[in-house]
């Protein structure tokens, strides 16, 4: 089985000094069968005290402050990570409907993730639906519908979107990078009632090249009958691999934000992130982005509260 290594830095700069900085991180490994985790080494500024604890959909999160003045903020991410899904690993084609519906009535967190936000644009969900399900079909084979629709009519364009833009702005632009098509098959399959929760990870090095590599990455697990959690890929229209290292997973890309809190201060900020990851045999990929993130204090004051979900945007 592969192993990687993963090297993820978040940089916070402001244009004068902060204090209380108050955040909450979800860059831990996700603990699961799929993947072993054989090194994490977690680096913040000031070494804060980081409280650690397993939240509501069972991601490792932690809390941390930072009192003191700073005119900065980095998050160190090393992991060594080796990957045990097989590239080929059996999917259970047999269940449908009615298996979804008997496992929705024993879950709660199932139907919460079978229930589908109100949308301006559900009449082209709809018809994409109308296109991608029929009765016959059993709950993997809509899935993989689904992903392969997704693939072939929404291109892939970095920059057009942002952490904000709604289902609603994606399916007027017909293009996006991977947490996009992510919330889309989201929508989709949750129309159909399938179970289906938003993933965080990376996708890393192969020698076929894959959309999305060397940097975050995000994709979808579905619920199938008998079989629970698997991923799948709109990105790259493929069932996950052992190329995928997840992070976290929720009802959308809000659950899963690497990092979010608040600081006290006037301050403008700037968010640079870098993700290297390597492969065994030194083939590595790199990615990095810079981006100007505005305070939202409404005056001078020094106490003034600034919020900043900061949250790279995952591709």
């Amino acid at each position: 089985m592969p192993i990687f290594k993963i090297h993820h830095i978040t940089k916070y700069e402001y244009d004068r000094p902060v204090k209380d900085s108050m955040n909450e991180i979800r860059i831990f490994p996700f603990v699961g069968a799929e993947q072993e985790v054989l090194m994490h080494e977690l680096l913040i500024t000031h070494q804060p005290d980081v409280h650690t604890y397993f939240d509501y959909w069972g991601n490792k999160a932690g809390v941390f402050n930072l009192p003191d003045l700073h005119k900065e903020l980095i998050l160190e991410s090393k992991l060594i990570v080796r990957t045990l899904n097989s590239p080929n690993h059996y999917l259970n084609f047999n269940g449908g409907s009615a298996s979804i519906k008997k496992d929705i009535s024993n879950n709660l967190q199932l139907l919460e993730l079978s229930s589908v936000a109100p949308i301006k644009a559900q009449k082209e969900i709809d018809s994409i639906v109308s296109q991608i399900s029929q009765p016959w079909k059993t709950v993997a084979a809509v899935v993989q519908d689904c992903c392969q629709y997704i693939y072939q009519h929404f291109q892939y364009i970095k920059g057009i979107t942002n952490i904000e833009t709604t289902v609603d702005e994606i399916l007027e632009h017909r293009a996006g990078v991977c947490q996009d098509f992510a919330h889309v098959m989201l929508h989709i399959l949750r129309t159909l009632k399938i179970p289906s929760r938003y993933v965080s990870g990376y996708i890393c090095p192969n020698k076929n090249g894959m959309r999305g590599e060397g940097a975050t990455h995000a994709w979808v697990e579905a619920w199938i009958p008998d079989q629970g959690w698997i991923g799948i890929d709109p990105t790259n229209n493929i069932w996950v691999t052992n190329t995928h290292v997840k992070l976290a997973v929720g009802r959308n890309f809000c659950d899963c934000s690497p990092v979010k809190g608040t600081f006290a201060g006037p301050a403008k900020q700037v968010l640079s992130v870098y993700v290297a990851v390597s492969y065994e045999d030194g083939h590595s990929f790199e990615d990095s982005s810079r981006v100007k993130m505005l305070s939202q204090a409404s005056s001078t004051i020094d106490d003034d509260l600034a919020e900043s979900f900061a949250a790279q945007q995952q591709q």
